[in-house]
């Protein structure tokens, strides 16, 4: 799958100003005696990114029909691919057997309705205060700050400074014991390239900080009257 994606990669990018070297860099792919330009005029062009495996069919020990994924401009496509697979002294070889076809990419799924989880109003309130303290610092890198906030013997990488706190925006916290699993659409801050930092760059013409809504999961745990966070990932699907 890795050999076709690599193939679409320079199958898929061309303009007449390229026709001389993708058609030598298509040759470390393609069988021996097919056209070199696979089908191509040498007019009009073509650019993709995000070029990812997708799937493979396999008709035999020899041969498969690999689909790979990619974008260009607003559109995900598929590009389906006909490789020949052998084995022997020189090792496992690939080829591209056959004519590429370009395909639409399925639609994106329907999501259904998730059902909402009772919620814990008053724990909460309780959290709350906890939770933005501990993004807060969980941003910043203060360990010592952070380590108020997380479980006894609990060491959590922090974004060191990549980002900064700046609101909590929800949380969702189900009914249940001490120990809970709950979740947090946080706010971060994306700091902007600041032309003081670049002096090439002419004053005022910085990019600006960006904000970024980003939803995690964390288990907490109620020592006492206050909640400690023990983990943190990303969150799924939220809901609430």
């Amino acid at each position: 799958m890795a050999f076709a994606a690599q193939f679409a990669g320079v199958y898929l990018n061309f303009s007449p100003e390229d026709a001389v070297s993708r058609s030598s860099k298509l040759s470390a792919f393609v069988a021996e005696g097919m056209d070199q330009q696979l089908g191509w005029d040498g007019n009009g062009k073509l650019g993709a990114v995000a070029i990812q495996p997708y799937d493979i069919e396999v008709a035999d020990a020899n041969n498969a029909v690999v689909t790979v994924a990619f974008q260009t401009g607003p559109r995900r496509l598929h590009l389906s691919v006909p490789i020949y697979y052998s084995t022997g002294d020189a090792g496992r070889r690939f080829v591209v057997s056959g004519w590429p076809a370009i395909l639409p990419a399925p639609a994106p799924a329907q999501l259904p309705q998730a059902a909402v989880p009772e919620t814990d109003d008053a724990a909460t309130a309780e959290l709350k205060p906890q939770l933005e303290g501990f993004f807060r610092n969980y941003a910043s890198g203060n360990t010592a700050e952070l380590q108020r906030y997380v479980t006894a013997g609990t060491s959590l990488p922090s974004f060191a400074g990549a980002f900064t706190f700046a609101e909590l925006k929800s949380v969702v916290v189900p009914v249940g014991g001490a120990t809970r699993e709950i979740e947090a659409v946080v706010v971060w801050i994306v700091p902007g390239a600041a032309a003081s930092t670049a002096p090439d760059v002419a004053a005022g013409s910085g990019t600006a900080d960006g904000r970024l809504q980003q939803a995690y999961r964390l288990t907490v745990e109620k020592q006492g009257d206050k909640w400690y966070v023990d983990d943190i990932r990303g969150a799924g699907r939220v809901v609430g």
